[in-house]
């Protein structure tokens, strides 16, 4: 073989030994071990949550900002809970146990199921992308459960829906906080690039790339994401390639 080619295919091997095989996560397909760890690894030196800045403590305790209300899920907002920020049916009707169930989708009783319980029960794939931790974010767990899965947009005549925290939530659509809006087009992003089977609409990338633009990373989301990172074996690129080091 040719001198110059075997340094070309050396070059390569070198390239490709050194560089992550996947961009999306495939070590880690438990949602719950995925928590855990962002809660005792990722989170012990900064426990805020996204939308609201609450604190939390060791205990998944809520200390909420001042001012902040809420009139439902009153039980749920005393605690912190992990929010999928790209919601999980978003990406989770693109499976077909997600949407008709599977043989292997049958209770106790003989009902067959379907939607999320079915396609983390059966899809190895679905369970990947559900625990991706670049995609989770402590929020109290009353704004987690009215964001729902709703996208979000801009509601320019709406009030805060919580108070003093600027979350806005009417007619199944979401505005988040001005704090918030750059790690979430990130994260919109990255869930973007990293799995083929998620792909934002023309209008929700449009909106993502603007907010990525106008929200620069702190060093705090520089932090987060080498240290998911580090735990999760694959890199946040879109993070990444806007922190300095």
């Amino acid at each position: 073989m040719d001198t110059f080619i075997k340094k070309i295919l050396l070059t390569l091997c070198l390239l490709i030994s050194v560089s992550p095989i996947f961009a999306a996560n495939q070590t880690n397909d438990s949602f719950s071990k995925a928590k855990k760890s962002l809660e005792r690894n990722v989170y012990p030196d900064n426990r805020t949550t996204l939308y609201c800045a609450a604190t939390f403590d060791s205990k998944k305790l809520i200390t909420p900002p001042e001012g902040f209300v809420t009139t439902k899920y009153l039980k749920r907002a005393k605690k912190v809970e992990w929010e999928h920020v790209v919601p999980a049916e978003n990406f989770g009707r693109t499976f077909t146990e997600w949407r008709d169930g599977d043989a292997q989708c049958v209770n106790n009783k003989r009902k067959s199921f379907k939607g999320r319980k079915c396609a983390e029960k059966v899809n190895k794939e679905y369970r990947y992308m559900q625990a991706d931790m670049f995609n989770l974010y402590p929020a109290i767990g009353a704004v987690n459960a009215l964001r729902s899965n709703y996208n979000f947009v801009m509601l320019p005549d709406e009030k805060s829906s919580f108070g003093s925290c600027e979350m806005k939530i009417n007619n199944r659509k979401a505005e988040p906080p001005v704090r918030s809006r750059g790690q979430i087009a990130r994260t919109y992003l990255y869930m973007d690039e990293a799995y083929s089977r998620y792909s934002m609409s023309r209008q929700q990338k449009q909106l993502m790339n603007a907010w990525d633009k106008m929200y620069p990373v702190s060093d705090w989301e520089c932090k987060r994401s080498k240290k998911i990172e580090a735990i999760q074996g694959n890199a946040n690129r879109i993070v990444n390639s806007r922190c300095s080091n």
